[in-house]
């Protein structure tokens, strides 16, 4: 319950009456002011949900049965049985038993299932333990992968707020934060990821970072004696604090109202829980192709069962032969073989920091046309960093990038040493001292990182002055009192001591600051502030900001005693001392991923809150947009309609001072123009146009649990970059399933057409049906695995994005595909013959076709390895897992005929050297006939029907 068990005032009563009735008539809800009634998804428990923020402090309290002095032990468990643990739910979870089985529900695996039963009831149980193996192993690698995906997503759920301190009993203690329960006092200070929502009940210069739930960039500043209209939205709550967000100033005393599900946060995740996942293009298609298969394949089978029985072949003989072709002709290792290429794929994925949250996914990879990025943290490092000073009518550069504190000052690349210059001396002094972050360390992979607590400009400014030698604040100026940043004065200061002198520093928007001073400091000398001086500091910032820097002005003003110091002084008649501009630098690798991302036909698109002039410097120093490209704002994107934008979108490479509700209305847009687009973001506001989007991507750092749910790919590191290799081990992927899905068929093919040719002939059967299922089973097995982790072909990055409507057998692969299967089963069929006229031994004859198809089929791999080139095209020695999977098959063909137990088995005879020269030339034929003709017609063809490769045959 909310209430406590030892309080009750009159209005506790009441209010414990009204949830008493309504937990025994969910029907029937009397009216009560100020309260909604919501239903925790899931559960079916009704709840109360009142609005805080219009409540005062006490009255949240009293409505809680909380104190001041926080929860006592039992109240604590005791409400935890009744809200359980602040925990978002992941939806229902589905048992392992469940997973499991569920990868037996494919109806090609159904059907493979009914020809084991067949077999077993025919007495080939040997037949019949191999399909069930095959079947098996294809669950396991299944179920292991959905496994895995899902526990590289929970490894993300750590960065969230592990802990949270409470008062419980008037003591302050840390417990996880999934124990918090309501009514709890929650202690929050400038770095706290904030562990659940609540009503603030005192609090110091408080500012926390909303954009997850409200898309505001700024952090809203809060007061806790406000009281807010019932129905104001979330980003007017000054007195509330809500779960996901960042505490980014100041320190805070919360009492938790609501937690879990219940949470504004737990809301949006429910609401993304309900949504319905669709098959993507590859699932369908591999689906249609696996029951399209299965009838063809049965309905040959048939034919040659027929035939068979025609020309005179015993009815069970010819049943028998027909089943083990059925189970041959059927690629049953394709769904295997495509979840292990998924699954390798992801893995290397992860290992470049891209979570794949639903592994069929990456398929759209491949034909992503646009890629909508955010700017702060995605394209550049979300580490402001100062980069230019104007002080005493100078500008001054400042080296080094991030958080890293070494750097350099210049003037025109001449070092100096700024503490020698008393107005750049001031300037990185007020910095310091008018300041809340810190800087912290931290242990990282070879050595030490920085990162800082409180507001990212401060940090910087905090940056600033340990470059110029100056760290401990503390032991130089004694703090005395503070006026924090105002929205409305767009300044903040601080009144310090040092020694007997007093000063207030301050620092703000430098249009603001610059009317409240009344001189300047400059060659050591404080003067008069005279109007050629004032247009000389806004010219130098107007140079500074069109440089796409953020800029702030410092000041200070000396009084001859703390009494004198008056507040309402501390910002008037200022001493001017600089301007500091500051910028997010862009990551180091971005600019070349752009670039390759480019060449593979891909656009980028930056998104961004900044202003039009940051974004437009960023977008250009990386090579974004072009001379002819577009920006467009916020406000211009609500002056169109849905119709309008789509007619421009196409021209626009930036967006600036946009929403993350605008991101829904660009992403429809860009798809109304036949694009494949991959979004980028990181709010729960982002949610809609992540789920909207062809690629949903969340950010593993920055981004909330409900955009990451929202999402197919979640980069670990906030890295643009990693898109692209996103994108490049997705082509990959797509390649090496086509690999082998042109290996599996053409193989079969040709498997069907040796059978199928020779019933028809009224020839005795060429293969045994043991042979036919162990062909199947070594050359469709390891060697077919073994492509789905190829590596990449070197020009992959290099083509234009694959149509989404592109089917499996585009650009001639079926031709490939039937060119090659019918060869290898024209060859295997003519081995068979020669060798039965020749010989006249059928199992002889057997054994040379057993081996020349088996071969042919080994040989053919080598040529699968590339989709356009052929076997020439890449070296046959540079997947070392293929050569592995080849020898491997060919030592288990080899006991087939040459361990005598085994070979008696097989039904098969020795071959000697002759016989292998006669099966290895001819089973090369296939591949390299093909392969020779396709060479000299590219060297006859003129170059400009080069791209016609990808339709030879």
């Amino acid at each position: 319950m909310l209430l406590s068990n030892k309080e009750y005032t009159a209005e506790s009563l009441r209010l414990r009456r009204w949830m008493d009735i309504l937990s025994r008539d969910k029907g029937h809800v009397p009216a009560w002011p100020g309260i909604e009634i919501t239903r925790q998804v899931g559960e079916g428990v009704a709840q109360l949900e009142q609005h805080w923020h219009a409540l005062s402090d006490a009255e949240c309290l009293q409505a809680l049965g909380s104190s001041a002095n926080g929860l006592s032990a039992e109240d604590v468990e005791a409400r935890r049985r009744t809200h359980g643990l602040n925990l978002l739910s992941e939806g229902s979870k589905v048992s392992l038993l469940t997973v499991f089985l569920n990868q037996f529900r494919d109806f090609m695996i159904l059907v493979l299932l009914a020809a084991t039963l067949i077999s077993g009831l025919l007495g080939e149980y040997t037949d019949a333990i191999t399909i069930i193996a095959i079947i098996v192993l294809n669950g396991i690698l299944g179920f292991v992968q959905e496994i895995r995906a899902e526990r590289s997503l929970a490894a993300l759920k750590e960065l969230t707020a592990p802990v949270a301190r409470v008062r419980r009993g008037g003591k302050v203690i840390e417990v996880p934060a999934k124990e918090l329960v309501p009514g709890d006092i929650v202690l929050l200070e400038d770095g706290d990821r904030v562990p659940a929502d609540g009503r603030i009940l005192k609090a110091v210069a408080f500012d926390v970072e909303e954009s997850a739930l409200t898309g505001e960039s700024v952090p809203a500043s809060k007061d806790p004696k406000a009281v807010i209209e019932a129905n104001s939205n979330l980003g007017d709550r000054k007195n509330m604090v809500y779960m996901g967000t960042m505490v980014t100033r100041g320190k805070a005393e919360v009492v938790v109202t609501a937690i879990g599900m219940a949470t504004e946060m737990g809301k949006i995740a429910d609401l993304m829980q309900q949504s319905e996942e669709q098959l993507t293009p590859l699932q369908q298609r591999l689906d249609q192709l696996g029951k399209t298969l299965v009838w063809i394949s049965l309905g040959i089978t048939v034919l040659v069962v027929i035939a068979g029985v025609l020309h005179g072949h015993a009815l069970y003989e010819m049943f028998l032969a027909g089943v083990s072709l059925a189970v041959a002709a059927i690629p049953e290792g394709l769904p295997a073989i495509v979840t292990i290429a998924l699954a390798l794929g992801v893995q290397r994925m992860i290992k470049r920091n891209a979570i794949v949250r639903k592994l069929p996914s990456v398929e759209t990879l491949g034909c992503a046309t646009i890629i909508c990025s955010d700017k702060t943290g995605t394209l550049t490092q979300n580490r402001m960093t100062v980069q230019k000073l104007f002080a005493d009518g100078t500008y001054v550069t400042v080296t080094g990038s991030g958080y890293q504190q070494t750097g350099e000052f210049l003037i025109d690349n001449h070092k100096i040493d700024p503490n020698k210059r008393p107005a750049l001396k001031s300037l990185v002094e007020i910095a310091a001292a008018c300041n809340n972050a810190a800087i912290v360390e931290k242990e990282v992979e070879g050595g030490v990182d920085y990162a800082i607590q409180g507001d990212p400009t401060e940090g910087a400014l905090l940056v600033l002055a340990r470059k110029a030698g100056f760290s401990d604040v503390a032991a130089v100026y004694e703090r005395v009192g503070e006026q924090p940043f105002d929205s409305d004065r767009k300044l903040m200061s601080v009144l310090v001591k040092a020694g007997t002198d007093v000063f207030a520093f301050v620092k703000g928007a430098p249009d603001v600051l610059l009317e409240r001073c009344s001189r300047v400091l400059a060659g050591g000398r404080e003067e008069s502030l005279g109007q050629n001086t004032r247009k000389q500091i806004q010219a130098a910032n107007l140079e500074m900001a069109e440089g796409a820097m953020r800029n702030l002005a410092f000041a200070y003003r000396k009084f001859p005693s703390i009494e004198a110091a008056r507040e309402a002084e501390w910002e008037r008649e200022l001493v001017f001392v600089g301007l500091c501009g500051m910028i997010d630098p862009p990551r180091e690798e971005v600019k070349d991923a752009i670039a390759t991302a480019r060449s593979a036909g891909i656009r980028t698109v930056m998104i961004t809150g900044d202003h039009q002039v940051t974004a437009m410097a960023i977008a250009k120093e990386l090579d974004i947009l072009p001379t002819n490209g577009r920006v467009m704002t916020g406000v211009e994107l609500d002056a169109m309609d849905d119709g309008k934008l789509a007619q421009v979108v196409n021209d626009v490479y930036v967006y600036a001072r946009v929403t993350p509700e605008h991101k829904l209305r660009i992403v429809r847009a860009l798809q109304a123009n036949a694009h494949v687009v991959a979004m980028t973001g990181d709010g729960v506001n982002d949610a809609p146009a992540i789920k909207q989007a062809d690629i949903g991507i969340a950010m593993g750092q920055s981004g909330t649990d409900v955009a990451k749910e929202a999402s197919s790919l979640v980069l670990a590191d906030d890295n643009f970059a990693t898109i692209v290799a996103a994108v490049e081990e997705g082509r990959g992927i797509y390649d090496n399933i086509k690999k082998f899905i042109r290996y599996l068929l053409a193989s079969n093919v040709g498997e069907i057409v040796t059978m199928f040719a020779a019933m028809l002939a009224g020839l005795p059967l060429p293969l045994a049906p043991i042979q036919i299922l162990w062909v199947n089973l070594v050359t469709d097995g390891l060697p077919a695995i073994a492509l789905g982790v190829d590596s990449p072909e070197g020009d992959i990055m290099k083509r234009r994005p694959r149509d989404v409507h592109e089917g499996i057998f585009a650009k001639g692969m079926a031709t490939k595909i039937l060119s090659r299967g019918i060869l290898i089963g024209l060859v295997t069929l003519a081995v068979f013959v020669w060798s039965l006229k020749t010989d006249k031994n059928l199992a002889h004859a057997q054994t040379m076709a057993y081996a020349t198809l088996t071969m042919a089929q080994l040989i053919l791999v080598f040529d699968c390895r590339s989709l356009e080139g052929g076997i020439m095209k890449r070296n046959p020695l540079g997947n070392i897992w293929l050569i592995l999977a080849v020898i491997s098959s060919v030592v288990l063909f080899a006991f087939t005929i040459y361990v005598p137990k085994i070979a008696k088995a097989f039904h098969t005879v020795p071959l000697g050297l002759t016989d292998w020269i006669i099966v290895l030339v001819l089973a090369a034929i296939p591949t390299f006939a093909l392969s020779i003709r396709r060479l000299g017609r590219n060297v006859l063809r003129p170059k400009s029907g080069a791209n016609d490769d990808r339709m030879a045959a």
